[in-house]
């Protein structure tokens, strides 16, 4: 009879979300020979023939801007380009390789299950919540802070946004944050899209500030451990070991540069959406609270438990090292069988298939590139550029070109996959240049987490909001995300430019904590005058926060033109 109940009058999306949760569960324990690339650190062994090396690479480079051309164009949807680009880039990659046509379970091992479980895990327990109301009723508690100016709840937004990421991750962060987005922006009569954008940017910009905001920082945190390094096949690259880092070493080292990007950032937006951020909704609170009460108070408590204890999970990786992926699934099986085991149609209507799709094939087309060698080449041309530079210079080059092509590739190739790949070319660099790792490891860092920002494929936590945000009728565009996105990555990774000269080649290995406390106390002072400055000219706490004397540097400039143009009439006359 149970079984009756559980498969009678289901729709097969349903039938077909339950077997992919087991689906996904079931591929962490695959270890074949065949198995590669997605988050396991199973090697694929394929290998270009001789001769084709080149072609193949440039082949490569093809398939990438083709698919990037149908992404910005939006000649078709997103998941389609990605799709069809995994579709051609497994063509070329059989046609340039040694070995025999790969299989299908060889190409689905280039997906990166660890994240694909991870989303689906918590989207699924994202559904589950949503029904309970708490969603809406966090709205409305934070249009009740923010007193009905538009920019005040920006910030607010945005900043639980940032601090979230920092101690979940920006994925998780976004898939609970974009419904309460989306239902505020809905109660309020405003456009959610610039209101989303911005607080993604935010969460890839909190996210980076420790190991387990963002997932380039896990796998960093994971591949460049101590112990990781020492377990190293090349005995010159486990002699680094001492250079490895640990969970705490990315809030001492990434916090303070991801600190002194805040201010600045909120400016440009603020500068960005100068007309969707002004002014003021007024709505009667108490209605709100009476029509946007959470409903299911008894669903909340067991939902919300269970999602903390997620979390937990998620905060206990570095001891019990059990894969994020798992704590989701568990989560969401769990929630399942503690809410409402007869009933999946709710719950699963939240899971976006065409984002985990977008996933897959973005990740197989990557991959394949990879075993083509198209990131390798621009390896290759980084460690050249790096030995341009004398020996004086060459920390500071190393630094500054890892982070800037790491921002800039992360922008248009999926931050996770470029990062696996750049962690073996970063140990390289260091034994072979006679480099101090730990820099080279925070510029890549960095590069990947904020380069995410660049564009809307940039991050995961990106395409996951683009998601969310279309199936409740609001397409977020590719160029409509690269206008805010892009400049907010270039300011940001400036600033951090800045940060780290200052820190690891000034500072070096005696002065980096006296700079970094200095550039931490400046940071801090500046905002303090500014949040002062703006405060005492009477504006609200938000805008003195972004105050930055624009229009009264215009109005001054204006007026001394003025003058000067009346003088030199006079004279004339």
């Amino acid at each position: 009879m149970g079984g009756n109940i559980l498969f009678s009058k289901r729709h097969p999306a349903q039938l077909i979300a339950l077997i992919s949760l087991l689906f996904v569960g079931t591929m962490q324990f695959i270890r074949s020979s065949h198995a590669a690339g997605g988050g396991d650190g199973i090697d694929l062994t394929v290998t270009i023939r001789d001769g084709f090396e080149n072609q193949a690479v440039y082949v490569g480079l093809g398939i990438l801007l083709f698919v990037y051309a149908l992404i910005i164009t939006e000649v078709v949807h997103r998941t389609l380009a990605a799709t069809l680009g995994g579709l051609l880039a497994v063509i070329a990659l059989n046609h340039y390789s040694v070995e025999e046509a790969l299989s299908l379970k060889a190409v689905t091992t280039m997906i990166d299950w660890e994240t694909i479980g991870l989303l689906l895990g918590m989207m699924v327990m994202v559904g589950i919540i949503s029904h309970t109301g708490v969603f809406e009723w966090f709205a409305v508690q934070a249009y009740k802070k923010s007193g009905g100016e538009i920019w005040t709840l920006v910030v607010i937004l945005c900043s639980v946004t940032a601090v979230l990421s920092a101690f979940l991750d920006n994925v998780t962060t976004m898939l609970l944050l974009t419904p309460v987005t989306i239902k505020i922006a809905q109660v309020l009569d405003l456009k959610p899209i610039p209101i989303l954008i911005s607080e993604v940017l935010f969460s890839n910009i909190g996210g980076a500030a420790t190991m387990i905001g963002d997932p380039p920082n896990i796998m960093i945190g994971s591949a460049m451990s101590p112990d990781a390094i020492s377990g190293n096949k090349d005995p010159n690259i486990a002699n680094l070991a001492s250079d490895g880092v640990t969970f705490n070493d990315f809030i001492t080292e990434m916090a303070p540069g991801i600190l002194m990007t805040i201010v600045p950032s909120f400016m440009l937006i603020r500068w960005l959406y100068k007309d969707e951020f002004s002014g003021r909704r007024d709505r009667d609170i108490t209605e709100l609270e009476r029509q946007y009460a959470i409903k299911d108070i008894k669903g909340l408590k067991v939902s919300g438990a269970i999602l903390t204890l997620v979390i937990l999970g998620f905060f206990l990786h570095p001891v019990i090292h059990l894969a994020v992926s798992w704590v989701a699934l568990s989560g969401a099986l769990v929630m399942l069988l503690a809410t409402n085991r007869h009933e999946l149609e709710e719950p699963l209507e939240h899971v976006e298939w065409t984002t985990l799709l977008f996933f897959a094939g973005l990740f197989v087309l990557v991959h394949s590139l990879q075993y083509m060698g198209v990131i390798d080449y621009i390896g290759e041309y980084v460690e050249k550029a790096i030995k341009f530079f004398p020996d004086d210079y060459r920390l500071a080059a190393a630094i500054l070109i890892i982070l800037w092509v790491s921002a800039i590739a992360s922008a248009f190739i999926d931050n996770i996959p470029y990062t696996a790949t750049m962690i073996p070319i970063v140990l390289s660099l260091a034994f072979e240049l006679n480099l101090p790792l730990n820099p080279l490891i925070w510029a890549l860092a960095f590069g990947a987490c904020l380069g995410g920002n660049g564009t809307l494929i940039g991050a995961s936590a990106n395409v996951v909001t683009a998601g969310m945000s279309e199936e409740a009728g609001y397409p977020i565009s590719f160029n409509e995300f690269f206008r805010a996105g892009f400049p907010v990555m270039l300011l940001s990774t400036f600033i951090v430019s800045f940060y780290m000269i200052l820190v690891y080649v000034v500072g070096g290995e005696d002065g980096a904590l006296t700079w970094k406390i200095v550039l931490v106390g400046i940071s801090l002072l500046g905002i303090i005058a500014q949040y002062s400055r703006g405060r005492a000219k009477g504006k609200s706490p938000a805008e003195a926060l972004v105050d930055d004397d624009f229009d009264e540097i215009v109005s001054t400039i204006k007026s001394v033109v003025i003058k000067t143009g009346s003088k030199g009439s006079e004279s004339e006359e």
